[in-house]
């Protein structure tokens, strides 16, 4: 089972979600997306706590709002975490997780710990936290095949944007090639002018040819 939350904080609301126990904690490394961010409570157990970014939006850029639901959720949901004032909540990208043999269930560490940051909570805020718990929905999503589906979308998205690349070049191409085209046009008509010029006046100078008339 995964719960997932809403969050108003932002607008468009985010989506945050989290697995029952540490087997579906287990499922949820397992499955990520790249958009989604880990939250956790430093140095204790807790719920894994996700947070799936909008697109075009960045890890280290989230608003400082919904960093403060994500890190009250995460308090709440950690047995011990939840009694202890001024604790301490870690975040990470979901592909910054590294599962290596001989772990528990459920249990992570990161491939570069360098891409991991803090919040501190000096509190709980039950105000928070109920407002979050009110949008909780249960859920058994089949997380393997969501996240087939969403590489499959990405893939599509990406050779489509590759296609419209493409297009754009062509054009860009095109266009160019028929500046150049109009260019050399113009500077034949212009020569065969002056050609013309020559011939009509016996290649001599306009003055020449007034001079004759004096």
């Amino acid at each position: 089972m995964v719960y997932y939350f809403t969050s108003t904080a932002v607008s468009p609301p985010a989506t945050i979600y989290m697995g029952k126990d540490k087997f579906e904690n287990e499922e949820l490394i397992k499955h990520g997306w790249e958009e989604d961010v880990w939250f956790h409570v430093d140095k204790l157990s807790s719920a894994h706590v996700y947070l799936r970014l909008q697109p075009g939006q960045s890890w280290d850029s989230i608003p400082e709002e919904l960093l403060i639901d994500l890190a009250q959720l995460t308090k709440a949901n950690s047995i011990e975490g939840n009694k202890k004032d001024n604790m301490t909540i870690i975040y990470t990208p979901w592909s910054n997780l590294k599962k290596s043999p001989g772990m528990e269930t459920g249990q992570v560490s990161f491939h570069k710990s360098t891409v991991v940051k803090r919040i501190h909570v000096e509190k709980r805020v039950n105000e928070i936290v109920n407002r979050l718990n009110k949008t909780r929905v249960e859920s058994y999503p089949d997380l393997a095949e969501e996240k087939i589906k969403r590489q499959r979308d990405t893939r599509q998205a990406v050779r489509q944007a590759e296609k419209q690349q493409r297009v754009k070049q062509q054009e860009y191409i095109d266009e160019k090639r028929k500046e150049k085209e109009m260019r050399d046009y113009s500077r034949v008509l212009k020569e065969e002018h002056m050609y013309s010029n020559k011939s009509i006046s016996g290649g001599r100078s306009i003055q020449e040819i007034e001079e004759d008339f004096m």
